[in-house]
């Protein structure tokens, strides 16, 4: 197994943890930046009042999203393991 293999290997997972990793992320940072906005024009200085809003919305983002990260966790697994002996 050569280097450029294992860095190709590596830059595939990194770009596949990108893409799984993306829609929840930036959901949960929409839902932060509003409740922020929220207690600062009400003025509640609650820290644990995003706890409960965000595990609901990246629940909700798993139900929608699911599909798609299984989809490319699943073919990014395929390819790994179908090249596999390319890599002995």
């Amino acid at each position: 197994m050569t280097t450029e293999a294992v860095l190709n290997i590596a830059s595939e997972a990194i770009w596949t943890i990108i893409q799984v990793s993306a829609p929840l992320l930036l959901i949960s940072l929409v839902v932060g930046l509003v409740i922020s906005i929220f207690q600062t024009v009400t003025s509640i200085q609650e820290q644990t009042l995003t706890f409960i809003p965000k595990i609901l919305v990246i629940f909700m983002g798993m139900l929608i999203f699911g599909s798609f990260i299984l989809d490319t966790i699943v073919s990014f697994m395929q390819e790994l393991w179908s090249s596999f002996g390319a890599y002995l």
